[in-house]
């Protein structure tokens, strides 16, 4: 499995031979100017919530591939409406895919689209594909229900937001890193704007000084698990 960084929540994953998209929002963020989305490859676009910092890039990324979306019944509609592919999902449910198995689980947060109709409940995403488990937690305030998460999967790597204030800071995202029982942690939605800058050294040392290890990679810069 590997994951690419592409700013913000945007995230690239090769898994089980296809290419997912999480919540792409590159084409308005000056610290992606150098990633050209038309060279971004999507069988699948992942979608937390219907903000415009995380589906921007959505309908043209679609107009050029064949990608399904996968997100909540809202999301996944509003996208079925225009004439894309999609495949809804709802809190707690869980589909086999032809990539691995995913699961759609609770997030705090709000979600809307730019007009400001109802983009239902948001949420987060655990990846189960190629032996590798993944987290994908959205937007999203530290809550209890990620407690629950590793009482079904074995977490390879958690993806948590900490930028703070519209979600978790660092020292929340080491508590969610306990809640979900995983200390290998990427780090996503920092600097991108004023609200979320964050320094860099502290939160690595936070994380270390509790034996856990936060990944803050450069944009387009990937990992492998």
């Amino acid at each position: 499995m590997k994951i690419t960084c592409y700013g913000h929540g945007s995230l690239g994953i090769e898994v089980g031979g296809k290419h997912v998209l999480v919540d792409p929002y590159i084409s308005a963020n000056p610290k992606a100017s150098h990633i050209n989305i038309n060279e971004l490859n999507a069988d699948y676009i992942l979608l937390t919530h219907a903000h415009g910092d995380h589906i921007l890039d959505v309908e043209y990324i679609l107009g050029r591939t064949n990608a399904v979306i996968i997100s909540n019944y809202e999301i996944a509609t509003h996208f079925a409406d225009k004439g894309f592919k999609y495949h809804p999902m709802n809190h707690g449910g869980s589909w086999n895919f032809d990539f691995g198995k995913v699961k759609y689980v609770s997030a705090v947060h709000s979600s809307s689209f730019a007009d400001g109709s109802y983009g239902g409940n948001p949420g987060g995403f655990v990846v189960e594909g190629e032996h590798k488990n993944i987290y994908i937690a959205g937007d999203t305030a530290l809550t209890m229900d990620m407690k629950l998460i590793p009482l079904r999967t074995k977490l390879d790597l958690a993806i948590l937001p900490i930028g703070s204030n519209f979600t978790m800071d660092v020292d929340d995202a080491i508590i969610a890193s306990d809640f979900v029982e995983c200390d290998k942690i990427l780090g996503v939605h920092y600097d991108t704007f004023g609200y979320i800058e964050i320094n860099h050294e502290e939160a690595i040392r936070k994380f270390f000084n509790k034996g856990k290890d936060l990944m803050l990679l450069e944009i387009g810069e990937s990992i492998e698990l």
